[in-house]
């Protein structure tokens, strides 16, 4: 497969890079040589092998939710804040 120089400005515009002249050139034999050394496993024999989806044993981590009942009321929690402004707490802007 051969890299164009189109193809490598064509992907520099979509990533929002700007490329000089040298850059281009470096690095269209750079991709080049990229794609020769991953073509290597074109010539691997992979019949009769499972594919690999994962590397280790995974499982669900997710817990189910649950609503708990909590000790203290609206008013027992606002009266725990600074500044508390029409049953909210008021916080500094952040920008």
């Amino acid at each position: 497969m051969d890299i164009k120089r189109e193809d490598i400005i064509h992907l520099a515009e979509l990533s929002n890079f700007s490329l000089s002249e040298k850059e281009i050139d470096s690095l269209g034999d750079d991709l080049q040589k990229i794609i020769q050394y991953i073509s290597q496993l074109d010539a691997l024999n992979t019949e009769n092998i499972e594919p690999t989806y994962q590397v280790f044993e995974m499982h669900n981590v997710w817990r189910e939710d649950e609503i708990k009942e909590q000790e203290a009321n609206r008013e027992q929690l606002l009266a725990l804040t600074k500044e508390a402004k029409d049953d909210q707490i008021k916080v500094p802007k952040v920008l």
